[in-house]
């Protein structure tokens, strides 16, 4: 069996983020519910190969998550609005929004304005704002790229991870919308609970908290640990838990 994907962003309460295992050309998509015991052991990782449908291409390549035959390149990625509207999707009317993420790192970003609320919930984002519509991909790319230079237009992983546990200042939040009057506002619960920064972890073994964007949080021998599930994709597992050295937070000792 082969971990080939996931799938993020629940949109309500009986839908669950996905993990993607794959086993003779076939893919099963597993809930990630809260509760859910996973008995996962890592072994070798490669490429990922391609899913279709539930269908599934291997790829023996050492190249993880994808080999560059298998790596999807979407050519929105570091567009700021000099293109030709390349793919449909560009034509659509989008959205430009501001998401923030605990405690006070703050983004912009677009997306298809059907999107927005999906679109957020994939990032993981805590609170959001939609600032405005436009009518098509390359407009949006266009102010996304003006704003980007004093607020930024990524966040990574692990700063996510770092504030899992924390809220969003308010003070900075206020500060992130001070120039801006927002079509709409947004404010997202994932209902993990946490006391403490889970500590960071490559595993599938453990009891499922739930999931925030991408990230995976997992209770496993009195620790939460989080999990980037992208760094899941291409793993060889077997069913059955690792017996390795977990890192423990204080909080696993009390």
């Amino acid at each position: 069996m082969q971990i080939v994907g996931y799938g993020t962003a629940p949109t309500s309460a009986d839908d669950h983020a996905t993990l993607h295992v794959a086993s003779e050309g076939s893919v099963e998509r597993e809930p990630l519910a809260p509760g859910r015991n996973l008995e996962y052991a890592l072994e070798d990782r490669h490429c990922a190969g391609r899913v279709t449908d539930d269908a599934h291409e291997y790829c023996a390549r050492e190249s993880a998550p994808y080999c560059d035959r298998h790596a999807s390149r979407w050519p929105c990625a570091r567009c700021t609005g000099e293109c030709d509207l390349p793919i449909d999707a560009c034509h659509e009317e989008h959205a430009v929004y501001l998401a923030a993420f605990a405690p006070d790192t703050c983004k912009v970003g677009v997306t298809r304005s059907w999107r927005l609320d999906t679109r957020l919930r994939e990032q993981g984002a805590d609170r959001a704002a939609h600032l405005r519509t436009v009518a098509d991909g390359r407009v949006a790319r266009e102010i996304e790229a003006e704003l980007a230079v004093d607020v930024g237009d990524s966040v990574r992983t692990p700063a996510k991870i770092a504030g899992m546990h924390r809220d969003v200042d308010e003070a900075a939040w206020r500060s992130c919308l001070a120039d801006f009057e927002a079509v709409e506002t947004f404010d997202f619960e994932y209902g993990l609970a946490l006391g403490e920064r889970p500590m960071v972890e490559t595993m599938a073994a453990g009891t499922v908290l739930g999931t925030k964007g991408r990230v995976l949080v997992l209770e496993r021998a009195g620790g939460r640990y989080a999990v980037d599930l992208r760094d899941l994709v291409g793993y060889e597992v077997t069913e059955g838990r690792t017996d390795r050295n977990l890192q423990s937070s204080l909080g696993a000792f009390g």
